[in-house]
């Protein structure tokens, strides 16, 4: 798998760590950022692993940006691609070639967006939680894979709920990768399932066979 990251990485340090194991199924051949000067790329370099960034500034505009990530993507052949605090969309250049899925601070299809945390916090609602989805065109649109609930208690601020999240997001990550991995996937439609098939259904998240 690529992972591409933002920030400091820790999923995709925690997913380098689960990668050790020879039974979680799973390596990550290359990380990629958005920007230069990342804690999560520096993190990669140290473990081994080949980075590439592609600054979103750049580039003149988001298709551009996004033919280029996907061009230094497949340069790895990828079976899988885990937008892990990836902070960008991804366009059709990137997930119309490779299966890849995110991880969202929210229980989709409610709170969308970079601000899901504060919206869902501003709502009132009494539990939130994290989505690991496969990507589609949209935004935080595509098939749910998996999902955990995290209450929100009465003082929590948005630091403190988003802290909480991110405790069950890594596990949820870690465990979810490696049964795809592992087991291989079938998207029906909006519904995600694991283990594999004869013929496998494919639409615009689902375009290559697991190997």
């Amino acid at each position: 798998m690529v992972v591409l990251i933002s920030g400091t990485g820790s999923n995709m340090a925690a997913l380098l760590e689960a990668a050790e194991d020879p039974a979680y199924g799973a390596s990550v051949v290359a990380v990629g950022a958005d920007r230069e000067g990342t804690r999560g790329i520096e993190r990669a370099e140290e473990a081994g692993v080949p980075t590439f960034v592609v600054p979103f500034r750049s580039f003149a505009d988001r298709s551009q940006w996004n033919a280029a990530m996907a061009e230094r993507i497949s340069e790895h052949r990828p079976d899988l691609v885990v937008s892990a605090g990836f902070m960008r969309i991804l366009g059709p250049a990137v997930v119309g070639s490779h299966p890849a899925v995110n991880i969202h601070p929210a229980l989709l299809p409610s709170f969308p967006g970079a601000h899901a945390v504060r919206d869902a916090l501003a709502h009132g609602v009494r539990v939130t939680g994290t989505t690991i989805h496969f990507l589609d065109e949209g935004v935080d649109s595509g098939p749910i894979i998996d999902q955990v609930a995290v209450p929100v208690e009465d003082d929590d601020d948005e630091a403190s709920l988003h802290e909480r999240i991110k405790a069950v997001e890594r596990t949820m990550l870690v465990d979810t990768v490696g049964r795809l991995a592992r087991e291989g996937w079938t998207i029906d439609g909006r519904h995600v399932r694991f283990g594999r098939t004869e013929q496998r259904v494919t639409d615009a998240t689902d375009t290559k066979e697991n190997r």
